[in-house]
């Protein structure tokens, strides 16, 4: 469903990232760690079509998203690690907005039915600018999957988050690759990482450094540390 094939960035001299390559199946929940500034945001840009690679290309679900950039979004749902709406739209015109460009069928039923994930229905009539953080990723979850879409990238799934939101959005996460979707995840909660993705990719100084099960790198590490923390802290070093 995602397929990242000599994916690479620069910014003049700087090589954000560098020869990437990833595939991601339908029903995998894919999760992509590194250092500050290892090029995981970069590459997140690229895959949704706000940058542009310098070289190598993303296909989602076979669209290449710079030569069809209409058909591959379509199938993505994506959730910013800084949700940005205008200040001064209240939270249902936000997921309405949402709604009308995917054009979505029945958009007020859907904005219901979704609504039900999280306890925000009295909030929403307030505007984006007064949410707390928590609420605007809440939000920016729900508007994430108005579409339907068949793909989540997703850049920090629980910042702000309360713990029982955080819970919510783990099962989320989770039900929707059994349904058949796939998930590429972006975080530094690297214990959120170990418990929802099967399998993962460490970038650093914009190279793929690892990519395969927690169980494969503690075999690559001859370890037998169990948390993910640890094993990348050994890598990295």
């Amino acid at each position: 469903m995602i397929k990242i094939v000599s994916l690479t960035k620069k910014f003049g001299s700087l090589i954000a990232v560098k020869n990437l390559n990833l595939e991601i199946k339908r029903g995998e929940i894919f999760g992509f760690i590194g250092p500050n500034g290892a090029g995981k945001t970069t590459t997140i840009k690229m895959m949704v079509g706000i940058l542009p690679p310098t070289s190598g290309t993303v296909k989602i679900g076979g669209f290449n998203i710079q030569k069809k950039p209409i058909a591959a979004k379509k199938l993505i749902g994506y959730i910013p690690d800084v949700p940005y709406v205008y200040p001064y739209m209240t939270g249902h015109e936000f997921l309405r907005f949402v709604a009308e460009l995917y054009e979505v069928t029945n958009p007020e039923r859907k904005i219901e039915n979704l609504l039900k994930i999280f306890p925000i229905e009295g909030m929403i009539g307030g505007y984006f600018k007064d949410f707390s953080r928590g609420t605007k990723q809440k939000l920016s979850i729900i508007a994430a999957l108005l579409h339907e879409p068949k793909v989540l990238i997703i850049d920090e799934p629980i910042l702000g988050l309360d713990p029982k939101a955080s819970q919510i959005t783990k099962r989320l996460l989770k039900t929707f690759a059994e349904g058949g979707g796939s998930v590429f995840v972006c975080s530094h909660s690297l214990g959120v990482v170990q418990e929802i993705c099967p399998k993962i990719g460490i970038i650093d100084k914009g190279e793929l450094i690892f990519e395969g099960k927690i169980e494969d790198l503690k075999k690559r590490l001859k370890t037998k540390e169990e948390k993910l923390e640890q094993l990348y802290f050994k890598i990295t070093k």
